[in-house]
């Protein structure tokens, strides 16, 4: 799934959730509001932004003689000062920086090994159209040779993909970040590889012109053997639990089910050594058509071997009717099941994932809440505590 461009530099997360840039070069009047004759420069700062100020706080911080040189996730940023662009209006002066680490020393988290810098060149091997005839957009599964370097990830994070060329001011394209759609040892089990599910982007222009996004035309065009600059891995909101017996509910609409073929593979094709899953996975998946039904194949096989562990369930919202008579969407089913799905929230062991539209969020909540009052509960309330626990993971755009 690709974290759409909402900044030009295709790094974003969404609403009100957070990013980091890491910056070179800026001074303390960009979050300060200091005079400029007492500016003092420092080596490198990280600046915390909302998604809905990326922009203007990218050019801000242009026009101060800042270079932006990563931009992370909230929390998955090196060891460095943080400065918030919220802040009150005389935060104290930043940090020295601190030397760049490329793991979390607390548990061992592979984290931008590869920086924009200094990417990894890896190779394309392989590029296949995930969409059946009849079925609505391009969708393609890529595999890539990661055999030549030192980089490493886990299920459920992103690395980020540098598309060759200049934008329309001759500079060079910024990073788009992609959730992994391969377990850490990727397809081929040798730990070799990495896979990305892309959707090309398109749509019109004002002027009714078709308009196809950089990066993810890029992607859909790449041939075997090209090479493709990665950088990354990021992100640890949506990693699995290490717990083999846990419950892993996972919702997702799209190229957002991308992290959830990893946890699946991992789960059921692996059987690796160090992971044996034994809990209950339940996938509810939302396409427009049966043709849309990404990596259906392998979802409908793993359903037929492991009909105990794996539950599949699909929202397709142009030839299916919701109770109602209206389309078929993701929530409707969650709804459907919402008091099934809410006693398996009150195990400890049960983990909820939710991955791409964000429209979905209301009408989840909305069967949530209807089957925690049947309960005399609050769904809000305990959604909070599923998040503390880190029960509760999102990524919607």
């Amino acid at each position: 799934m690709y974290y759409s461009n909402a900044v030009g530099v295709g790094t974003t997360t969404y609403g009100s959730r957070l990013f980091v840039y890491e910056v070179e070069g800026l001074g303390n009047k960009s979050v300060a509001g200091a005079d400029a004759s007492k500016t003092r420069k420092s080596g490198r700062t990280f600046v915390t932004v909302a998604y809905n100020r990326m922009n203007q706080e990218m050019k801000r911080i242009a026009s101060l003689g800042g270079k932006i040189v990563g931009i992370y996730p909230a929390g998955t940023e090196p060891a460095m000062a943080a400065v918030t662009s919220d802040a009150p209006s005389n935060p104290p002066a930043p940090e020295p920086a601190a030397a760049p680490a490329t793991k979390k020393k607390d548990d061992n988290i592979p984290v931008n090994i590869y920086r924009p810098k200094d990417p990894y060149i890896g190779q394309c091997l392989s590029n296949e159209e995930l969409v059946a005839e009849g079925g609505t957009g391009r969708v393609r599964h890529l595999k890539f040779d990661i055999s030549g370097g030192d980089l490493k990830y886990v299920e459920g994070q992103s690395i980020g993909i540098i598309p060759p060329g200049t934008d329309d001011k001759g500079k060079p394209h910024k990073l788009r970040l992609y959730s992994i759609a391969s377990t850490r040892h990727g397809d081929d089990v040798d730990d070799k590889t990495v896979s990305l599910c892309v959707r090309e982007l398109e749509y019109k222009n004002e002027a009714g012109e078709t308009i196809y996004g950089t990066c993810s035309r890029f992607l859909c065009e790449l041939n075997p053997g090209d090479d493709v600059a990665i950088t990354g891995p990021v992100g640890k909101e949506m990693l699995l639990p290490p717990d083999e017996d846990a419950n892993i509910i996972m919702m997702a609409t799209g190229t957002g089910i991308a992290p959830f073929r990893a946890y699946l593979w991992r789960m059921f094709k692996e059987q690796h050594e160090d992971y044996k899953f034994k809990g209950l996975a339940w996938l509810f998946f939302g396409i427009p058509y049966s043709a849309n039904i990404l990596y259906r194949e392998e979802l409908e096989q793993l359903q037929r071997d492991f009909p105990d562990n794996f539950r599949l369930t699909y929202a397709i919202s142009r030839e299916q009717q919701n109770a109602d008579g209206g389309k078929m969407y993701l929530q409707n089913r969650i709804q459907e099941n919402a008091d099934e799905i809410w006693n398996l929230l009150q195990n400890e062991k049960t983990h909820a994932y939710m991955c791409g539209l964000r429209g979905m969020e209301g009408g989840i909540d909305e069967g949530l809440s209807s089957a925690a009052e049947k309960q005399g509960a609050n769904w809000s309330e305990f959604q909070k505590q599923l998040k503390k626990a880190h029960r509760w993971h999102v990524e919607t755009y």
